[in-house]
């Protein structure tokens, strides 16, 4: 019992200081939303998150125990021999320190981008923050000013408002995006096909890696 709780004391000081992530899975795939959309990028999808999303289709991250808890060297000595881009998700990312993590990326000429709630303070060094804000827990002040991309997922009608109040308080220089929710694509997507009509200042985001069966 000893030696096992020193152990886990050893690995929750490596989480903590970001040395080790619970990884829940990391492959090399086509960027399938947002701006970025077309690119090859590798993915690290970290467990955690109490965000909550009624529609989330990756539910099996939120639970991080469920996640082996993974060096982070090893996770960026994968990335780097695949990729030169990068994309940090979840689960909620920022429910860990991601400064340890983006440092080495970086250190290995990787470009690093992340897609978070903005519901947890921000960590890491990034080239590119998407965020995609939830009603169940909003994204912290900061992070709006810090943002290069915002995504917003629509689901019913009323999410048409929430998406204007949330891009009343991003930089002028932050590029905004629509993306149906895909169990309800078919009947949301002529709707933001009509609001980005009206509304140019928007563009649509699909998740297009579905359409094409692909991670």
């Amino acid at each position: 019992m000893y030696i096992c709780s020193m152990i886990n004391k050893e690995i929750q000081q490596l989480i903590n200081k970001g040395e080790m992530l619970p990884l829940m899975e990391e492959f090399y795939t086509i960027q399938g939303e947002g701006f970025y959309t077309g690119k090859a990028a590798y993915f690290i999808r970290i467990g955690g998150c109490d965000v909550g999303c009624h529609w989330c289709d990756v539910k099996e991250s939120w639970n991080a125990k469920l996640h082996p808890p993974t060096k982070t060297d090893l996770i960026v000595k994968n990335a780097a021999e695949n990729a030169n881009t990068v994309v940090v998700t979840g689960g909620e990312p920022l429910m860990w320190s991601l400064d340890y993590l983006t440092k080495m990326l970086q250190k290995n000429n990787l470009k690093t981008h992340i897609e978070t709630s903005g519901a947890y303070p921000l960590s890491g060094f990034w080239n590119w923050i998407c965020l995609s804000p939830k009603k169940t827990k909003l994204p912290l002040a900061p992070i709006y000013s810090e943002a290069h991309e915002l995504k917003m997922i629509i689901y019913n009608k009323n999410d048409f408002k929430f998406a204007e109040e949330q891009a009343s308080k991003v930089n002028e220089n932050c590029e905004l995006f629509l993306q149906p929710e895909w169990s309800n694509r078919e009947k949301m997507t002529p709707l933001i096909v009509d609001y980005v009509m009206k509304n140019p200042k928007w563009k649509i985001s699909l998740q297009t890696h579905k359409y094409l069966n692909i991670p």
